[in-house]
């Protein structure tokens, strides 16, 4: 599982995924840190995802992403795409839609959670993390809210 906890002293936990952004999927901006980088981004968001969560929206972005470098290099892509296994003990992150401008930069957006993503809001209103495709269970993600997002020590287990 994945946890959400934030500088004003909520949490969330997600079995699959988070979504970290506007309310309305539009433009979110937002500075994201990570393993001692950190930049300044405008999105249409951040998925996070668990290895439980894998098979589902992250295989969804990855598919995505291999459709449009095969378009681009005018080639095919051969291999698997390994996702994680469904207890690993790490995350994926990913931005969707990222934006390069002055303001913002494009150099953070794929990558392994071991510790800690950290994201500083930068929306004055509409900002949400919520967990699992659940749009109405969210936490607020305004303006100055630091949200640090890890593996959480909850772990789900797998019964057959």
């Amino acid at each position: 599982m994945a946890r959400a906890s934030l500088n004003d002293g909520q949490s969330l936990l997600a079995v699959n995924d988070f979504f970290v952004g506007k309310q309305s999927h539009v433009s979110a901006r937002y500075s994201i840190q990570i393993d001692g980088r950190q930049e300044n981004q405008s999105s249409s968001g951040i998925i996070v995802s668990t290895g439980l969560g894998s098979s589902g929206w992250l295989k969804s972005v990855i598919a995505g992403a291999r459709g449009v470098a095969e378009v681009i290099t005018g080639g095919k892509i051969t291999g698997e795409v390994n996702t994680p296994k469904w207890d690993s003990d790490f995350l994926y992150y990913s931005v969707r839609e990222p934006f390069p401008s002055n303001t913002t930069g494009t150099s953070l957006v794929f990558g392994r959670v071991a510790r800690s993503l950290q994201v500083t809001s930068q929306m004055p209103e509409g900002g949400v993390i919520f967990s699992d495709g659940i749009e109405q269970d969210y936490l607020q993600f305004n303006s100055g809210i630091v949200a640090q997002i890890s593996v959480a020590a909850k772990k789900g287990y797998l019964v057959v």
